[in-house]
């Protein structure tokens, strides 16, 4: 994650996101994908690098999220795909403050 300076918005209520669930979270004009797996928190770009498919719609296995168009996989932690780990994601940091999740964008 990255240290780069930003604001934390709003994402989601902590209680709309179980654990090894996918959700899906507009801040602006940026989709998110916000993961909760064994209780933490991971959010990155909801849009897969090869052709911007909605990865909240994909499947969870482990730590890699499954783009539902082309099975590409990604790992939440790091942004990075699987088969070329030179290519990432955007990840984001996560905070939950009184019930509430906020993402630094």
């Amino acid at each position: 994650m990255s240290d780069v300076k930003g604001s934390w918005v709003f994402a989601i209520d902590e209680k709309s996101l179980e654990n090894s669930s996918l959700k899906l979270a507009n801040i602006g004009e940026t989709p998110i994908l916000i993961v909760k797996k064994d209780g933490k928190l991971y959010a990155l770009d909801n849009r897969c690098s090869h052709i911007a498919c909605p990865l909240s719609s994909g499947k969870l296995e482990g730590f890699m999220v499954k783009c539902p168009c082309h099975d590409w996989r990604f790992d939440i932690r790091t942004g990075e795909f699987i088969d070329a780990p030179e290519v990432k994601l955007p990840v984001f940091q996560v905070k939950v403050t009184k019930g509430k999740i906020y993402v630094k964008i």
